[in-house]
């Protein structure tokens, strides 16, 4: 009998209620010609890649031609796109790799974000059309090493303004893109007004550095890095304008914590179809598992999970459209979503027994890496605060 063929994908509904249908033609059109270059160009070497822990540079010049950087901001030439739109293109990236989607969301999503929401003009265009080309790649540096989920208060960077330059002095950790940006967006506590201030801190100024992150066993291929400043002089051209407290920060943390959400459900989207396939071909006791009840089980509550998270992710993209986005709704599809992962990567290894610990097979890898997209963006714990405060009007943060 054939064995399965390792990573194949079925053609199974993975869009149940047809969320979909909220696309236009145009918008489902760009969809298709992404899935078509991922399927081309990153799948097959993606696992190798992983293995390696390294990123697949080749790619960002291909990448660059489907002009997908950005869509939410409103450019020159090129009117803003609805979050719908973004939210499945970064459905479709993390069907294949959720560290290719997250290379995506730190440079589109939080880097040119900050630049979008905070930036004045002449600091948009000065950097927002190049990063939307990928001729600048940006990262985003907020955590810390000695501040994670308390960084809204416990910033230890520091900037210190002397004349028309400012000096920042400490260390981020955990920065995705961070060891081959070419700007930063920094966020560091104003010693005069205790205020957190966002800047642009370039690649090449003096007293940067960056150093990979190594032994990570999830998202692998996200070149994640310990950045130090010492003594790094900004220009006060390079400081966010808008950026004046921690609020600022948030507004964009809002807004790509619904993008997590989205990877969750891009990823279990990948691994269902994986699944599925396996169910098809794998043949134990004279016949494919997929004809026995506890498979089908296991499909059924995939298919569940893949089909609530979907649904939260698509209305919180239309309530960002429409601007009343919420702190506890994006906390809410982003605990909630990963949390679904969590269990879906599980019982899809559960399905392939022993291949499902394989790369080859298309779900070790998503396995791995679903422990990041769970903690990530704030811990599921942190985001159940943000909802609880929102439910009782009272405070359960420490």
């Amino acid at each position: 009998m054939a064995e399965p063929v390792p990573g194949a994908r079925a053609d199974v509904d993975t869009d149940l209620f047809d969320y979909r249908s909220l696309l236009d033609d145009d918008e489902r059109e760009l969809l298709a010609r992404l899935r078509d270059w991922l399927e081309k160009n990153l799948e097959p070497v993606v696992n190798d890649h992983w293995a390696r822990a390294e990123f697949p540079h080749e790619l960002i010049p291909l990448l660059a031609e489907l002009d997908l950087m950005g869509l939410s901001i409103d450019m020159t030439d090129r009117p803003a796109r609805r979050r719908l739109l973004s939210g499945f293109v970064s459905l479709e990236l993390s069907r294949i790799d959720s560290s290719f989607a997250s290379f995506h969301g730190v440079h589109s999503g939080l880097a040119m974000g900050s630049i979008a929401a905070c930036g004045s003009p002449e600091q948009q265009e000065r950097w927002l059309p190049p990063m939307r080309r990928l001729e600048k790649i940006g990262a985003f540096g907020l955590t810390e090493p000695h501040g994670g989920s308390d960084v809204a208060g416990g910033l230890e960077t520091t900037a210190r303004r002397e004349g028309d330059e400012w000096v920042i002095d400490g260390a981020k950790r955990w920065i995705g893109n961070g060891t081959f940006a070419d700007l930063i967006v920094v966020w560091a506590k104003d010693v005069a007004d205790e205020q957190v201030k966002g800047f642009v801190v370039e690649k090449d100024m003096p007293g940067f550095a960056a150093a990979k992150m190594e032994n990570k066993l999830a998202l692998r291929i996200t070149q994640n890095a310990d950045l130090t400043f010492s003594g790094v002089r900004v220009p006060e051209a390079n400081r966010l304008q808008e950026a004046n407290s921690f609020a600022d920060t948030n507004k964009v943390l809002r807004n790509t914590r619904g993008s997590v959400a989205w990877s969750a459900v891009g990823v279990m989207t990948g691994v269902y179809e994986v699944s599925a396939q396996y169910a098809r071909d794998r043949v134990q006791f004279g016949r494919p598992i997929g004809g026995f009840q506890l498979i089908q089980d296991l499909l059924a509550r995939q298919l569940g999970n893949l089909t609530a998270s979907l649904g939260m992710a698509a209305r919180g993209a239309q309530l960002q459209d429409d601007g009343i986005f919420r702190d506890e709704q994006g906390a809410l599809a982003k605990s909630f979503c990963t949390t679904r992962l969590r269990e879906n990567v599980g019982w899809a290894r559960e399905l392939m027994g022993g291949n499902g610990i394989i790369l080859d097979y298309g779900v070790a890898r998503p396995f791995m890496d679903a422990e990041a997209l769970y903690s990530y963006e704030g811990t599921r714990e942190i985001n159940t605060l943000i909802v609880g405060r929102s439910i009782t009007g009272e405070s359960a943060f420490t």
